[in-house]
C-alpha cells in the first residue's frame, strides 16, 4: 500500500478524533494486533500513531488485508451498527486510491478490487487564486493579525526558494491559526457542533487548545464557515503540514514539491478567504 494510506490506516486504528469510530490506547493496540493474529507486537509507550505506522510498515500482502478487515469487522464494534457503517465509509475512502473497496457479506467483512472514479463522485472543486485576506482589519486577538500576515509572506517566500517542506508547514500553520481564531470569536457555534470533540472520560468538549487540527476542519464546515471542496483538500493540507515531525516525513517518505505547495497554497487562499467573512 501506498505510505499515505498507511498513514491514515494508522490514525484509524488509534482513533483520534471523531473521524473514526473507536480510541484505542496504547494496551489496547496491542490487544487488537493480537485479534488480527499478531502477538508479537506490544506497544512500548511510544506515541500511538507513529508505533502503530511502523507496525504496518512491518506488514505486507496477507497481513495488512487482516488488518483492514479487522477494522470492517462489526464485531471489533461490538455490533453498535452506527459504529461500523463509520468504519467501512473510511476505509473505503482510504482504500479507493488502492482499487480496493471492504464490504460486508452478513457479518462477514470481504475485501475486493474496484476501479477508482474519483471523477464521477467528486465535483471539480472551485479552487483559484485569491488575494490574502486583510488580516490587520479583521476582529481577532490583538497580535495575531500581524503574525498570520508574516506567514503568509513567509509561506510565499519559501515557495519561491524552493523551501517545500517549509512552505507547506507554514501553510498548514496559518490555517489552523485562522480555524482557532474563528473557534475564539464563536466559542458556541463551535462546541455545539457534532464534530466537536469531547473528553471520552467527561463526555464534555474539550478546550480549544486540545483540539487537533483535524477538529477544527471538520467543525468549520458543520458550523458553514467553509465550504465542503475547502474542508476536503484542507484535510489534504493538514497530512502535508504534519511532516513538521521528521519521523512522521521518514515514515511517509512524503516529499512536497512545487505542485504540492501550490494547490496548498490554493486551499489555503480559499480558507482564508471563507473564514475571513466571519471575522469582519
Amino acid at each position: 500500500m501506498d505510505a499515505q494510506t498507511l498513514d491514515s490506516l494508522a490514525e484509524m486504528i488509534c482513533g483520534d478524533g471523531k473521524d473514526y469510530p473507536v480510541y484505542r490506547t496504547g494496551s489496547e493496540l496491542t490487544r487488537f494486533f493480537q485479534r488480527v493474529g499478531f502477538s508479537n507486537f506490544r506497544h512500548d509507550g511510544s506515541t500511538r500513531k507513529w508505533w502503530t505506522l511502523d507496525v504496518l510498515n512491518q506488514l505486507s500482502g496477507n497481513n495488512l488485508r487482516a488488518v483492514v478487515l479487522r477494522l470492517a469487522n462489526p464485531r471489533e464494534y461490538r455490533g453498535q451498527q452506527e459504529q461500523v457503517a463509520q468504519a467501512i465509509a473510511r476505509l473505503n475512502e482510504m482504500l479507493m486510491v488502492e482499487g480496493l473497496r471492504v464490504e460486508l457479506d452478513g457479518v462477514i467483512p470481504k475485501l475486493s478490487e474496484v476501479t477508482p472514479r474519483f471523477v464521477e463522485r467528486i465535483e471539480e472543486p472551485d479552487l483559484r487564486p485569491l488575494p490574502p485576506p486583510d488580516f490587520l482589519r479583521l476582529a481577532i486577538e490583538p497580535g495575531l493579525g500581524e503574525i498570520l500576515a508574516d506567514r503568509w509572506e513567509q509561506a510565499q517566500r519559501c515557495l519561491n526558494a524552493e523551501a517545500y517542506v517549509a512552505s507547506v508547514i507554514i501553510m498548514g500553520s496559518i490555517l489552523e491559526g485562522m480555524l482557532l481564531a474563528v473557534l475564539q470569536r464563536f466559542p458556541q457555534e463551535g462546541n455545539a457542533c457534532k464534530a466537536a470533540p469531547t473528553d471520552p472520560k467527561t463526555g464534555r468538549v474539550k478546550y480549544f487548545a486540545e483540539w487537533s487540527l483535524s477538529d477544527m476542519i471538520n467543525v468549520a464546515h458543520e458550523a458553514n464557515w467553509i465550504d465542503l471542496d475547502v474542508k476536503r483538500f484542507s484535510h489534504s493540507l493538514r497530512e502535508f503540514r504534519n511532516l513538521i515531525h521528521p519521523y512522521q516525513q521518514m515514515l511517509t517518505k512524503t516529499f512536497p514539491d512545487k505542485d504540492t505547495c501550490e494547490i496548498g497554497w490554493l486551499v489555503v487562499q480559499a480558507a482564508a478567504n471563507d473564514l475571513a467573512k466571519r471575522l469582519r
